[in-house]
């Protein structure tokens, strides 16, 4: 009884229920303007066409267009009250200017090291030109004197994520999607409570959001008491609110600017198994020592500043930056760290994902827990395996939303048809986001397919290319294909119900 009564009155169900009634609200407005249906028929004749004069004559992908045209035109009123309330680059023009003072800081802390851009560029000019593209949108430098682990799995990354907190010295920072209590939090917190004591400046971020079910409401005072400062990302209100749609679904863990973690793991048990959810939870992470650190430790102090309100002065971050952070064994190859923001209507994620599709020669393999996306990728990917590209995608059996699983089935049919292999990850859910190449280049951050995560989400990942373990990132694929079912287009038919909730799914999945 005591748990019923917590989930009911928890803050995730009270918001809910708020944002419930204004959408109640809002849909009884537009009934009552049935009783004057004259005047009602024409209004709505006249905001449809104003809105989708609008919608078509702005600067975005044909997707969210149709999704929102259709949404007006079958349902004029409550369709224009969405549209008004939850479309738009999703952030005011106010929240802009503040946040773009991440994007200066980290052009001004990162430049780019001319002598690495000439070795990338003696080593592949094309593979060069990718470089370029992030360190000049992303504001991320390439690197060399860097050292890349990859993990298969987050019980493999655990115990060396707890090891390197250990020796933190001088700083810990965490950012991430999901902080969840329970005993891969406890073990974290365990550390980062003496590590504080002993004066190291520990400090977390994590998305309200993400953690709404999670934490408590006032979780970071908990934090504050145990000497660990904690900033929380777009606090989620009961208000109806474009705001809603943009999260920080960024993973980095940052001690000393030396080591820095990333990849699609979040701080939560079903990260490394000790509970299970959707059977088998098969995730990764990349470690990075050396200089590649330095870029993600100004990825988090950016967003630190930006959240503490404290100003962005990027002469200060020189305080953090190690004096020595040359790693035992560096690679040959290069790292790029990039993160990507809705700040500049760049999709910096995408755009990767799509270079790398339309460099590939002989391969491209990838996994993805959720496969929605636009007509630029769909067609990217079906170009390639057209032309004779190795493309692979491997997707769950065991989806963890229902509506999202469906609507990545619908995506199937076409891309086997054009000769793209698709697996599922029988044992249970994939969480992994990962690009591997032709053995040269692979990518691995938080971005998924889909369009919050391309358009709505702060995101980030790291680019590789030429260092050795790429081999263990293609060698996992293989590993995990194995236990894989691969789709055939027999297994794409529905029946007619379900591919009708597919074919809707897909309609307003740019709205989701």
């Amino acid at each position: 009884m005591k748990r019923f009564l917590k989930i009911v009155f928890s803050r995730f169900v009270i918001v809910s229920l708020l944002i419930l009634v204004q959408l109640a609200l809002l849909f009884v407005v537009a009934v009552r303007f049935t009783e004057y249906f004259v005047f009602y028929y024409f209004l709505s004749l006249l905001v449809a066409f104003l809105l989708t004069l609008k919608i078509v004559n702005r600067k975005d992908i044909a997707e969210y267009k149709i999704a929102w045209i259709v949404t007006v035109l079958l349902i004029p009123v409550f369709g224009s009250a969405l549209y008004i309330i939850f479309s738009g680059n999703r952030l005011t023009e106010h929240t802009k200017r503040k946040m773009s003072e991440i994007t200066g800081s980290m052009r001004n802390t990162l430049p780019v090291n001319p002598d690495v851009l000439s070795a990338l560029e003696e080593r592949d000019p094309g593979v060069a030109c990718q470089s370029r593209y992030i360190a000049n949108v992303a504001q991320c430098p390439p690197f060399q004197n860097t050292s890349v682990r990859y993990f298969p799995l987050g019980e493999d990354m655990f115990p060396v994520f707890l090891e390197e907190l250990r020796r933190a010295e001088k700083y810990i920072f965490l950012e991430y999607f999901i902080i969840a209590e329970g005993q891969m939090w406890n073990a974290i917190l365990e550390i980062l409570t003496q590590k504080a004591a002993e004066g190291v400046d520990v400090r977390v971020i994590y998305d309200d959001m993400g953690c709404i079910t999670r934490l408590p409401s006032q979780y970071p005072k908990k934090l504050a008491a145990l000497g660990i400062r904690c900033q929380v990302f777009n606090r989620f209100i009961p208000v109806l609110s474009a705001r809603l749609n943009n999260r920080n679904h960024r993973k980095i863990g940052v001690i000393d600017g030396k080591v820095a973690f990333t990849g699609g793991i979040n701080l939560a048990d079903e990260y490394i198994n000790v509970e299970v959810r959707f059977g088998h939870w098969k995730d990764n992470a990349v470690m990075l020592r050396g200089d590649a650190a330095w870029s993600m430790t100004v990825m988090f102090l950016t967003m630190w500043d930006y959240l503490a309100h404290a100003g962005t002065v990027a002469e200060t971050y020189d305080h953090y930056r190690p004096a020595d952070a040359v790693p035992e064994e560096a690679c040959s190859g290069f790292v790029q760290p990039y993160t990507d923001n809705p700040l500049d209507n760049e999709p910096v994620g995408k755009t990767i994902y799509l270079n790398m599709i339309n460099r590939a020669k002989r391969y491209v393999y990838i996994t993805t827990p959720y496969l929605i996306i636009d007509d630029l990728l769909e067609t990217a990917i079906c170009n390639a395996a057209k032309s004779g590209v190795d493309v692979r995608i491997i997707t769950p059996h065991i989806g963890d939303k229902f509506f999202v699983h469906e609507t990545t089935k619908s995506y199937y049919r076409h891309l086997i048809e054009s000769g793209v292999k698709v697996y599922e990850y029988t044992p249970g859910f994939i969480h992994a986001k990962t690009f591997v190449c032709d053995d040269a280049y692979a990518t691995v951050g938080t971005v998924n397919l889909d369009f919050r995560s391309l358009y709505l989400h702060f995101e980030c990942g790291v680019w590789m290319y030429g260092v050795d373990e790429i081999s263990a990132i293609k060698e996992d694929f293989a590993v995990t294909e194995a236990k894989c079912k691969q789709i055939t287009l027999a297994d794409c038919t529905g029946g007619f119900w379900r591919n009708l909730l597919r074919e809707v799914m897909v309609l307003i999945a740019p709205m989701m």
